[in-house]
């Protein structure tokens, strides 16, 4: 006896929901897209032409499909063919992948996705998720979609553009010294213009026509042969400054587009290489690719961001300044690693967000050991007398105040320095291991009064019981986030390019990792 099978009968329900399972991460998915405005879906509206699919449908069905680690368009399109979960999303509708993949990168599509994130935090905290004491921020870099070999370096362009203007200018002085150019109204400074080479050339081309003419005109032959031989160096010229034009322009349209940068890719410009975590070779290869920051409480992603700068200290400040602006408001402690310890963001979170700073700086693991607590020959060990303001080094010798200094960096921050001096390191048992001055130099020490004081506050609050527990935590909230990103939901490069669609990209990825963790909360 075998159970009743025919292919000729309609079997019921018709209704996909109730092939799906209690828990389904479809439901999560769906509850989310329902709980958004409707405000935030009326710029995909169009008044006119084909009715189009509905916002909340495609949304549903992208968001869907990342969760299961899919992230083509074209598999996304299979799977509302023959996926139970994501036909039920759809509602039997099956757009192409050519609408699922023009969707995904709308222009609107950002603003969308922060109202996820947003309406996402507010479900989590309906439920106590999360208790809005503390946001832990943490960065990673994800390859993009670029080829490996088409860098761009600035100093490599600067070096050119240097060889190229020293060249220039030689061949111009040349040229008027000669008298095969007259000289022109040349701007005061050191280069020549796109427009003066293009005036060079333009005379130079006078002179070959000039030439050309008198030999055309000519008919004896050694007239000719002397025509032609004087003729040869003006056309050798202008090649060279056709060429340096070609060049000048193509230099100016680099660091146009590197900006700030260093480096970009010319598949992706938007992208920067950065060196990547997972060099399995181990020879430091450098790969384009984005920084993603994240701001994380209880392992589910409440903000995020992405920079093309490899570093993380110089993301801190914007970060905060477009979760405040875009996202929510700022909890009381703000948590991340010594990546981000640095004065201007120290500044940033104690004196104008007013909130705790729960950031280590490089130093600190360090400067907690009993070796280095033990070090005559740190400076932060050595005796000061405030009344006099002078240190006292290893031998003995008084270190003076001398004059306040101040340094501005590439961002524009200015730090302030007070400058010490030894006052005698001459024959100096300890001067191999007290200073690299040369001989006949002493010791000079650039003391940041400021920066020592914010170290001082970093100590305090983290040796503080509330304050050191909820720093801890920072392994186990914000770290595993990326495990769950790469490892478990697969996404280790970006399929996208361009930044905003990059951004979309990972909004998506990232908004996914929080569906398949809520989905499983117990």
């Amino acid at each position: 006896m075998y159970k009743n099978y025919n292919m000729n009968q309609v079997i019921l329900p018709l209704d996909f929901e109730m092939k799906l399972a209690e828990k389904d991460i479809a439901f999560s998915i769906h509850h989310l897209v329902e709980s958004i405005p409707e405000e935030a879906f009326a710029p995909f509206y169009k008044a006119t032409g084909c009715p189009s699919y509905h916002p909340k449908m495609m949304l549903k069905i992208i968001l869907c499909g990342y969760t299961q680690s899919i992230f083509s368009g074209r598999r996304m399109e299979d799977l509302t063919k023959d996926s139970v979960r994501m036909m039920w999303l759809a509602q039997g509708y099956e757009p192409s992948y050519r609408t699922i993949n023009r969707f995904r990168v709308h222009p609107q599509m950002q603003e969308l996705l922060k109202q996820c994130f947003i309406q996402f935090r507010c479900r989590l905290i309906e439920e106590k998720c999360i208790d809005q004491q503390a946001i832990f921020i943490d960065g990673t870099k994800i390859e993009a979609n670029a080829n490996k070999f088409t860098f761009v370096w600035k100093k490599s362009v600067e070096n050119y553009q240097a060889s190229m203007i020293e060249k220039s200018n030689a061949l111009y002085e040349q040229l008027v010294e000669e008298r095969i150019l007259p000289a022109i109204q040349k701007e005061q400074k050191e280069a020549l213009s796109e427009e003066e080479l293009e005036q060079v050339a333009s005379t130079l081309e006078e002179v070959i026509d000039d030439y050309t003419e008198k030999l055309e005109a000519s008919s004896d032959s050694t007239e000719r042969k002397q025509l032609r031989a004087a003729r040869k160096t003006p056309k050798q010229y202008l090649k060279q400054v056709k060429d340096w034009i070609v060049r000048k322009r193509q230099y100016r349209l680099h660091l146009q587009q590197m900006g700030t940068r260093n480096s970009y890719s010319k598949t992706d410009v938007d992208a920067t290489f950065m060196r990547m975590k997972d060099d399995y070779m181990k020879n430091g290869q450098l790969k384009p690719g984005y920084n993603v920051q994240i701001a994380t409480e209880n392992q589910y992603v409440l903000a995020y961001e992405v920079y093309p700068n490899p570093t993380d200290t110089k993301t801190l400040v914007p970060f905060l300044q477009d979760i405040q602006a875009h996202y929510f408001e700022l909890p009381e402690h703000i948590v991340a690693d010594a990546g981000y310890g640095s004065e201007p963001n120290y500044q940033y979170v104690v004196e104008t967000l007013q909130r705790k700073a729960l950031i280590t700086y490089g130093m600190y693991r360090k400067e907690q050991q009993r070796k280095y607590l033990k070090d005559p020959f740190k400076t932060s060990n050595w005796a000061y007398d405030a009344t006099t303001d002078c240190y006292t080094c290893p031998n003995g010798q008084l270190v003076k105040y001398q004059y306040d200094s101040t340094r501005t960096d590439k961002t524009g921050f200015t730090r302030h320095f007070k400058i010490y001096t030894c006052e005698d390191c001459s024959g100096c048992p300890f001067r191999s291991s007290c200073t690299k001055a040369r001989e006949g130099n002493n010791r000079r020490l650039a003391i940041n009064t400021h920066w020592e004081e914010q170290k001082k506050m970093i100590q305090a609050t983290l040796s503080e019981a509330k304050t050191g527990a909820i720093y801890r935590k920072r392994k186990i909230d914000v770290e595993p986030v990326f495990g769950f990103l790469k490892a478990n939901l697969g996404f280790t490069r970006f399929s996208l390019r361009g930044k905003s669609k990059v951004r979309n990209e990972i909004g998506l990825a990232l908004m996914a990792t929080n569906l398949r963790k809520y989905a499983m909360r117990g």
